[in-house]
């Protein structure tokens, strides 16, 4: 009986992280209360629920794609926390001011504020209250820019609550500039009249950009009714964009239209959009102002890399080590400018500065280059490991033994770029070469069956080009074996190989084992440490 209900709760754990991950944060949004109403009833009312978006595909940070940017490793704690654990940490105070409602967040932002003793940030008004984070005009152009009322709002104190004339997704310099968001810093903080456009580049203009934001439990309900209506959502949508958009007084139904931003267009986005923007038109959005506040996000390979390696403040704010709950050569300690997270490393490896290990175990003659990143992998030959380097392996069961495939990119290759004819594919590049150079090298054919996707959408993150081995160390050296035909253009012949997409390594991954070799890595830590403590 208790295997077929664990059997059950996985069955439904997988089709709702499939749901969520193909309709997009808003529509795992609206999923999770129709489940809070199904499991609880009306009890549900009452109660102040955590949403935490556990990170989608991840594909601009793969190594989180397995498991969830949720639960991305941090360099601190021993052993070590992961961003749930911060996440929980930050928001400990929240629930003791907040009415009964929805607090939605992201997995992969760390927000980090200062206000005075007898300053409380409170979640009680009607509507959506959302914080908001000064930042740079170049920071709002990739996050939610709020257009605050300058009535409600004077730029004085640690902590201010106003209200939004209005709230634009990822906007450019020039829609800020013109829609009244931007701020100049001076004797006293003010917002600039709309339309007025001084110097870009001054240093003391800046938006005030989203993070966290709350539904109260009325709207909440309204959302629910709407989902329960629309049945089977066709599209993707988003908590942000596409709830925020259609929010206070200065809210128009133009960016419904207005696709530009969504990774993932379909045909009934636009009609959704417009049902959404007609439910939530008049609804208020509260803003809480944290001048002393920083906004920090790491769900990129670029911004994990700098805030984890580099001078960066949020390594300084949490005091990040360079080496966490680690077996690390002493030899090797004085270096700063890395990140070691819950990983063996044996005397003999060198690890270049910038780079991430994360719950991974390396051999004595293993070399990583700079700004690179190695995530549950298995090294035990020598090997010499470029710059700029991704390596991340899963354990997947395709039948129903476990093998092993290791996804190899450059960290500046862009998995989320796809075309649609296979005569564009020149146009993805893989670690600096083209895919068709690339294809060229490995002995594999560019045709339709080397991709995965159902719906013509071709890039790297769906090419069927890592090898399955039987052990985890094997597909690390397969997998390198492959980038090291594309960096000194000789040939590495992939076609006698059961081949799998990215795509395809997150449908058959084995969590479980994944969890295991973690496991292991963490019993031996503990063991080591043991056995010194005995020795001395």
């Amino acid at each position: 009986m208790g295997e077929r209900s664990a059997a059950r709760r996985e069955d439904t754990a997988r089709r709702l992280a499939r749901f969520a991950a193909l309709r997009g944060n808003g529509g795992s949004t609206l999923h999770a209360l129709r489940c809070l109403e199904e499991q609880y009833g009306d009890q549900w009312t009452s109660f102040t629920v955590l949403l935490i978006h556990s990170g989608g595909y991840s594909q601009r940070l793969p190594s989180a794609s397995a498991l969830g940017k949720i639960f991305t490793a941090l360099p601190l704690g021993d052993p070590v926390y992961q961003m749930l654990e911060l996440k929980l940490a930050m928001y400990i105070d929240f629930p003791r001011h907040m009415k009964p409602g929805v607090l939605v967040t992201c997995s992969d932002d760390i927000e980090l504020y200062s206000t005075g003793v007898t300053e409380t940030i409170t979640f009680d008004k009607p509507g959506f209250t959302a914080l908001a984070h000064p930042s740079d005009l170049a920071v709002g152009t990739t996050h939610g820019v709020f257009v605050l009322d300058p009535s409600s709002f004077s730029g004085k104190g640690g902590l201010e609550y106003g209200s939004c004339y209005r709230f634009l997704h990822k906007p450019d310099v020039e829609t800020m500039q013109q829609s009244g968001a931007v701020c100049v810093r001076g004797d006293r903080t003010q917002l600039r009249s709309p339309g007025s456009c001084g110097d870009l580049a001054v240093a003391s203009e800046y938006v005030y950009t989203d993070s966290v934001f709350y539904i109260d439990h009325s709207t909440a309900q309204q959302l629910l009714q709407f989902y329960k209506q629309v049945g089977t959502l066709c599209c993707e949508i988003d908590a942000y964009g596409d709830f925020l958009q259609a929010l206070g007084p200065g809210a128009t139904p133009d960016y419904t239209k207005n696709t530009s931003n969504v990774s993932k267009e379909d045909s009934g986005l636009v009609a959704v959009r417009q049902q959404l923007y007609s439910l939530l038109q008049g609804t208020a959005l509260n803003v809480i102002v944290l001048n002393n506040s920083q906004f920090y996000h790491i769900g990129t390979t670029q911004e994990y890399l700098f805030h984890f390696t580099a001078e960066s403040t949020l390594r300084f704010e949490l005091d990040l080590q360079p080496v966490a709950f680690s077996i690390f050569p002493d030899t090797a300690k004085t270096l700063d400018q890395l990140s070691v997270i819950q990983s063996v490393l044996e005397p003999g490896c060198v690890i270049g500065p910038g780079s991430v290990i994360e719950y991974s175990r390396i051999g004595p003659g293993v070399l990583v280059g700079k700004g690179s990143i190695v995530s549950g992998s298995y090294i035990n030959f020598n090997v010499d490991i470029p710059s700029d380097c991704f390596l991340s392996s899963v354990g997947v069961k395709i039948t129903n033994r476990v093998e092993y495939v290791t996804m190899a990119f450059g960290v500046g290759d862009d998995l989320k770029k796809s075309v649609k004819l296979l005569s564009d594919i020149h146009c993805l590049q893989f670690f600096g070469a083209t895919l068709p150079e690339c294809l060229d090298l490995w002995n594999l054919e560019a045709s339709d069956q080397l991709f995965s996707s159902e719906d013509t959408r071709l890039g790297l993150w769906t090419a069927r080009i890592f090898p399955v081995c039987s052990t985890l160390s094997e597909s690390v050296r397969m997998s390198l074996n492959m980038l090291n035909a594309v960096q000194h253009k000789s040939a590495f012949k992939l076609s006698g190989f059961q081949l799998l997409s990215v795509e395809e390594m997150l449908t058959y991954k084995d969590v479980e084992d994944m969890l295991k070799f973690r496991k292991q890595i963490y019993d031996e830590i503990c063991l080591q440490r043991q056995n010194r403590m005995k020795s001395t």
